[in-house]
């Protein structure tokens, strides 16, 4: 009989004790699975036991590296871990944190969830009725200056934002509104709160078989619009947002960890200008995936709902899809006006 932690909760239905620190591991250790395990093993309330990677060398080196278990199949783990934190190829998401959320393991999966709405709607239903936790890696939910911004900003009617980066052949399995895309698709539907009624999107495959740069306008049933541009082929990188409401705007950089909230102050300047008020702040460097797996444990431990729950993930799955739908309608008409053009003489 196995007497790890993952399976005395699953048994008793109860949460981790507090003074006992949960038994962890990382499955996949390419780029992002590396950063988890050293996250994770920095942790007091965390114990990392275990690596898996179908790359023996890798899962070797970093398995070394910490002192831990390395395994090929990442099966093997079930029954010495309480939790994992799953950085697989995409298409992969589901097959594997399928496999530990039957077996009475939480789960930490990066981003997007799964690689469609199905596989992630069926994993959000293991997890209710196993009692696990899922939780989805959206790192910009953890950025100290979201929280600010969720403190001053309360009907959002234009968002503008701008997400692009140097081509990296990493993460090319999925389209830059999976990879890149949906960290401000997550945002902007967690502030907006309200369903999508239409979606207007270009874009082109350039250096992948994907899309490659993409821009999209979103319009919410309260009659917020967002218009979104990702691209994963710039010569530079920049990752802002610019939120407008009535009597005031945020700027936020989020190279540079700053916000900028601009307001309309009460009384006027007495030159027909209304004043202004400025709220600055600089968060510097902040580990936001340190903080994002110390949110994680602290859900495992506490058994309250993660900040980014499965459900959160889904939503954010959808509205890549719809992004996706139009884009694909789009390339649609280009084809069939290009068609339809006579031939150059």
């Amino acid at each position: 009989m196995c007497y790890c932690i993952a399976c005395v909760v699953h048994q008793e239905g109860q949460g981790v004790p507090q003074d006992s620190p949960i038994a962890m591991a990382v499955v996949g250790t390419g780029y992002f699975g590396r950063f988890h395990a050293e996250k994770i093993a920095r942790l007091p309330q965390a114990d990392l036991v275990g690596i898996a990677d179908i790359d023996a060398e890798r899962a070797a080196e970093i398995g070394a590296q910490h002192g831990v278990e390395a395994v090929t199949d990442y099966r093997d783990l079930i029954g010495k871990v309480d939790a994992v934190s799953i950085a697989v190829p995409t298409h992969e998401h589901y097959n594997v944190a399928r496999e530990f959320l039957a077996n009475g393991v939480d789960v930490l999966v990066e981003k997007p969830i799964t690689s469609d709405a199905e596989s992630a709607e069926k994993l959000i239903e293991l997890a209710r009725s196993k009692g696990r936790i899922l939780q989805v890696g959206h790192l910009e939910r953890f950025a100290p200056m979201i929280q600010t911004l969720r403190q001053s900003i309360h009907r959002p009617l234009f968002i503008d934002s701008v997400r692009i980066a140097p081509f990296k052949p990493r993460g090319t399995d999925v389209s830059v509104i999976l990879d890149l895309m949906s960290h401000d698709l997550d945002l902007i539907l967690s502030l907006v709160d309200s369903p999508i009624v239409s979606v207007d999107a270009a874009g082109a495959p350039v250096f992948s078989d994907l899309d490659d740069i993409v821009s999209a306008r979103l319009k919410f049933a309260n009659g917020c619009v967002a218009n979104i541009v990702a691209s994963r082929i710039s010569l530079k990188t920049e990752r802002r947002m610019r939120i407008f409401e009535p009597d005031q705007y945020a700027n936020i950089n989020f190279d540079e960890r700053t916000i900028r909230i601009i307001r309309r102050a009460p009384g006027s300047r007495g030159d027909g200008y209304p004043k202004i008020e400025t709220l600055e702040e600089d968060h510097g460097e902040t580990d936001l995936l340190q903080r994002e797996i110390e949110s994680f444990v602290t859900a495992v431990v506490t058994r309250n709902e993660p900040l980014v729950s499965g459900e959160a993930g889904l939503q954010v799955l959808k509205a890549a899809q719809l992004v996706s739908e139009s884009l694909s309608a789009h390339a649609r008409f280009v084809r069939q006006v290009a068609d339809e053009s006579p031939p150059p003489k």
